[in-house]
């Protein structure tokens, strides 16, 4: 999901103009229909009290309302870079900073599962996926790629990371997965407002949204991306995780990448 949701957003960063706009728009989509499904679940509805009743008490720490925050950084890079740098590339940072944190996030205790020992098999599992980084990064790739737009995917990863923990934590205190994916989209929509209207100031107006429906699935696939990690986090921890969303990402990527060209091919005869 999250390589089909970064193809999405990066061609509706490209037709707007704008990937933080492009993230905005894809945040809004998931929270409404995030708000619609609660409506209609009893028991998030219920989640959604306790949240509320924890901000109002002050039980619940500011730091679990953030998760969010992290989301919007990763929407507005896969609409500032994955239109650039292709799926693939885009999905090589965001594997590096993801399994980097991960292991460290795992290690500390920070995420719902508590602490996870360093064993010899979790730390061959993130080596392979750095060692994919490596051969991934070879050639002419650096040459051609600047380097910041390198680095905005790496601080995607490590985002993805810590949103996942800080979800699973949340999730864990309100007893319900989908109050916490709620709050994490009115956080990372907060966000994306007060970047777009900066980004809009600097940069002027974007431009018309796309009549495309497709490209407006991105916010229903962050959304069941965030959903499934808040549920899973806590029983398997934030490398495992991790590297198993890696698994999808990458694969999904590279036919994507495949079917990119082939229609480029195909449009160039």
């Amino acid at each position: 999901m999250t390589a089909i949701q970064a193809r999405i957003n990066g061609v509706l960063g490209v037709e707007v103009d704008n990937g933080i706009v492009a993230g905005l728009i894809s945040f809004s989509v998931g929270l409404a229909a995030l708000a619609v499904v609660i409506v209609c679940i009893p028991s998030a509805r219920r989640g959604v009290g306790r949240l509320l009743g924890g901000i109002r008490d002050r039980t619940i720490p500011f730091w679990m309302l953030l998760g969010g925050a992290c989301g919007a950084l990763t929407v507005s890079t896969q609409g500032i870079t994955a239109g650039v740098l292709g799926v693939s590339l885009f999905s090589v940072g965001v594997v590096a900073g993801q399994t980097l944190h991960g292991l460290v996030l795992d290690r500390i205790g920070f995420g719902p599962a508590g602490v996870v020992a360093i064993t010899p098999g979790r730390v061959l599992g993130g080596a392979l996926a750095l060692a994919a980084v490596g051969i991934s990064l070879s050639g002419d790739v650096l040459a051609t790629a600047p380097l910041w737009m390198l680095l905005l995917p790496f601080a995607a990863g490590v985002g993805i990371a810590w949103q996942a923990a800080t979800n699973g934590r949340l999730s864990q205190r309100v007893r319900s997965p989908l109050a916490a994916t709620f709050m994490s989209f009115i956080a990372g929509t907060i966000a994306l407002l007060v970047a777009a209207g900066i980004s809009i100031a600097v940069r002027g107006a974007p431009d018309a949204p796309p009549t495309e429906p497709w490209l407006y699935l991105g916010g229903f696939l962050g959304a069941a991306y965030i959903l499934l990690g808040a549920f899973i986090v806590a029983h398997i921890g934030v490398l495992l995780m991790g590297l198993g969303s890696v698994l999808g990402q990458l694969a999904t990527s590279v036919i994507i990448c495949l079917l990119y060209t082939s229609d480029a091919a195909d449009d160039m005869q």
